[in-house]
């Protein structure tokens, strides 16, 4: 059942966004493919909306409910409050302010949603914490900027790249540098902390690294860091784009994904004496990863578009390995000079377009699943992957990541522990929505295949 918002609590809240000149709510959720959504409410609701939510029709969210199932509801989570640091303008000129709330969806009966993604998140989470385990999550996104040509829309605007900066390089090089600062500025108005940001090692592409959180916080943090960081390119003339490869010949744009398990509130990776200084918990979440590596690519990875980011030449991780501080394996240990308290793993395959809540729920899946049966991970790889052989990869039982979605969604299908992480009903619906796109896909025309094929043949 839905929790019972404390009334001092609302009226509190309604207060504060009196106080800035908030007019209207923006209640947000995201659909299973990680696309979000919301509905606008004013100030004036926002009492009736914490109390009872806020119903809408799930048959018109992708899979969601049919259409004689649709009635659903909307319940705010009022920790997630936020300001958005940017005015609104009326037709008369007044400005005004926004907010947005995070929402679970719950069916009439006040139960929650099982096709939620949040809801799985946090149940998975509930479930590692009865165990005593939480899991914490830090993100990388890239992202890519190009002018905008004068058009809103992306698609039909110009994909002409910004710049010809490179890793690190800054003004004027680094032409991104203005709108990126914008971007920090304004998720640091809304509470978020971010570590770094800089740009990236293609042409216009640029990082934002988010500090450490629980997992299910990070996530919901994502899920608006896309749209404040579309919104603020767009006001420097610029449109952003979490599209993993939107370029042929340069790199990709990946999420890199850092995992760490607390026990008791105790960092439970760390053992000093260890390989690595790896505990036996950590050297069998890695396990688990790699048992489920697969079933997790169609979760962490799952447009057709992302499949040409995981190709060999572009710095991506297209190898089934683990190592210390080598950057071409697809698990990674990091360095720390506090690995009491920071010992990590990078999960370097993730892409932006992952919806967080499902990437990290079948994460945290997985890696219990290792923890519980005890598995090993295979020997780790300090060679540089992308210069060896097939061969000697082959040799040492190195395989590789799946090659298309498809393959993908083969796996995932297949895979019973992270099927009943996800649930049944976001597995149909996932699996239904992304055949469907690899369909589509495959009877495409591409511009590549009329260039190459339509004058010869």
């Amino acid at each position: 059942m839905a929790e019972e918002v404390d009334k001092t609590d609302i009226e509190d809240a309604v207060f504060s966004l009196e106080e800035k000149d908030v007019k209207f709510i923006r209640l947000q959720f995201t659909d299973i493919l990680g696309i979000p959504k919301d509905v606008e409410i004013t100030l004036d609701e926002l009492p009736k909306a914490l109390k009872e939510g806020i119903a809408f029709d799930g048959s018109s969210i992708e899979g969601f409910a049919r259409i004689c199932e649709s009635d659903m509801y909307l319940h705010p989570d009022l920790n997630t409050l936020k300001i958005y640091p940017w005015k609104s303008t009326t037709s008369a000129g007044e400005e005004y302010g926004n907010a947005r709330l995070i929402c679970d969806v719950h069916m009439p009966n006040g139960d929650p949603f099982e096709g939620d993604p949040r809801y799985r998140l946090r149940k998975i989470q509930e479930e590692a914490g009865e165990k005593g385990l939480k899991m914490f999550v830090g993100a990388e996104p890239e992202f890519f900027m190009f002018r905008t040509n004068g058009e809103k829309e992306l698609r039909n605007s110009s994909t002409e790249l910004h710049d010809q900066g490179g890793y690190f390089d800054l003004m004027p090089v680094d032409k991104g540098e203005e709108a990126r600062k914008d971007i920090v500025i304004s998720l640091e108005k809304m509470g978020f902390e971010v570590e770094a940001a800089h740009h990236e090692v293609a042409p216009s592409q640029h990082e934002i690294d988010f500090q450490y959180g629980e997992a299910v916080t990070l996530a919901d943090q994502l899920i608006t860091f896309k749209t404040t960081t579309k919104t603020i390119a767009l006001k420097h003339g610029l449109n952003a784009t979490f599209m993993p490869k939107p370029y042929e010949e340069i790199n990709g744009s990946g999420m890199h994904t850092h995992i760490s398990l607390e026990d008791d509130g105790e960092n439970c990776f760390y053992k000093q004496d260890n390989p690595y200084e790896l505990s036996e918990k950590a050297l069998n979440f890695v396990g688990g990863l790699i048992e489920h590596i697969d079933a997790l690519t169609a979760l962490s990875n799952p447009t057709i578009n992302s499949f040409k980011r995981l190709v060999p030449g572009y710095e991506a991780p297209v190898n089934i390995s683990w190592g210390r501080h080598n950057r071409s394996v697809l698990i990674r240990v990091p360095h720390t000079s506090t690995p009491e308290t920071s010992t990590r793993i990078e999960f370097r395959s993730p892409d932006p377009t992952a919806n967080p809540y499902l990437a990290f729920a079948g994460i945290l899946k997985a890696g219990m699943h290792g923890i519980e049966e005890e598995i090993e991970p295979p020997e780790p790889v300090e060679e540089d992957l992308y210069e060896m052989k097939a061969g000697t990869k082959a040799e040492r039982g190195i395989g590789s990541l799946p090659g298309s979605l498809s393959e993908a969604l083969d796996a995932l299908e297949k895979d019973k522990v992270i099927a009943e992480v996800i649930g049944s009903h976001i597995m149909e619906n996932f699996l239904r929505a992304k055949r469907t796109e690899a369909r589509e896909y495959q009877v495409n025309v591409t511009d590549w295949e009329l260039d190459k094929y339509l004058k010869y043949y």
